[in-house]
């Protein structure tokens, strides 16, 4: 069986060596870019494991044996997971990894801005020991914070906002009223959370539906002075929105771990505003998620190839109709 890996960014692939070193299994490494490329290596794969190269529904249409598809972490927007499932290729990611890591990370960017910690250490290197260059700075316990998408990370936030005193509202079109309640926060629709909202952390997933989600109608409907940070896609806000609004004073600062096109581009704006806080799309990382993330990635083709069974991770559920596989058993491997 012939598993490919289309790209990847990491110095060795110990882990998915590990995981898939299972007799029977020809494992292919490579740093695919376009569409042609991912069709020339994987036409004859039976799993392939992917992070950023392109799985259109032409790559898909060009398959010849493929039946599982793997992406490193959460998001899909590489698959065309429609074109998929009507083949009959069971699609997974690994949604459980890094849950802590990045809701560590939005709250110390939401910390940051709040106390304003990157400004006053700049100000302070600048030798300018004054406490009135960063006023005004509200008391937590007084600030509504609003979380768009109410996932395991935007879950695992809340708990840790509470301790602070901040009150929670959630805009999640897909969260029925009891689990919010289950959860102590208030299920609001995201206009109102727009409005009402002086911190707003965004963990929507991209999808059509999410692109550009918030954008100029949401902005206006913002208090001033706002605060944003976007740990999810970049293309989940509009930047060129975003930009207006910090301009025009409606969004104070802001904080990105992730943009539209990444890397930045070294003349965008962004990277000259001393109200926006970039990091390079590392909110997942620490050494224990990148090893549970790239282990359960390539746990989820030996699932398919190996058992015969449907990934734990099944993203496609629709899929089960068609395909004759196995109910997923939770084996040690999957510990972590």
């Amino acid at each position: 069986m012939k598993v490919v890996i289309t790209d990847h960014e990491y110095p060795n692939l110990t882990y998915e060596k590990k995981v898939l070193a299972h007799d029977g299994i020809e494992l292919e490494i490579h740093q695919c870019k376009t569409e042609d490329e991912v069709i020339e290596v994987c036409r004859e794969a039976d799993g392939i494991i992917n992070l950023y190269a392109p799985i259109s529904r032409r790559v898909i249409e060009s398959l010849e044996k493929c039946k599982i598809i793997t992406r490193y972490g959460v998001g899909l927007d590489t698959i065309d997971l429609d074109a998929a499932t009507e083949k009959g290729i069971c699609i997974g990611n690994v949604p459980d990894y890094g849950i802590n890591e990045v809701s560590d990370h939005a709250l110390a960017l939401i910390m940051s801005l709040l106390r304003k910690i990157p400004f006053a250490n700049q100000t302070v290197k600048n030798d300018v020991w004054d406490v009135n260059t960063t006023k005004p700075i509200r008391r937590l316990s007084k600030l509504t914070i609003g979380l768009v998408g109410f996932g395991n990370i935007p879950r695992r936030l809340a708990e840790k906002v509470k301790i602070l005193g901040l009150k929670i509202v959630v805009a999640d079109p897909f969260l029925p009223e009891e689990v919010a309640k289950d959860h102590e926060v208030e299920l609001v629709s995201l206009e109102e959370l727009c409005e009402r909202a002086d911190v707003i952390s965004v963990h929507a997933p991209l999808t059509n539906s999410t692109k550009g989600m918030i954008g100029k109608e949401q902005f206006n409907l913002m208090k001033k002075g706002v605060y944003l940070v976007n740990t999810a896609r970049g293309p989940v806000v509009d930047e060129e929105a975003l930009l207006e609004a910090l301009h025009n004073g409606t969004v104070s600062a802001v904080g990105l771990d992730v943009v539209e096109n990444e890397p930045i581009d070294r003349n965008h704006p962004f990277l000259s505003m001393d109200n926006v806080i970039l990091t390079p799309h590392m909110a997942g990382y620490s050494e224990e998620s990148a090893e549970e993330m790239r282990s359960k990635t390539a746990l989820g083709i030996i699932d398919v190839l190996v058992y015969g069974q449907y990934p734990k991770y099944l993203v496609n559920k629709g899929l089960q109709e068609k395909v004759d596989l196995k109910a997923f058993e939770m084996r040690e491997e999957y510990k972590f």
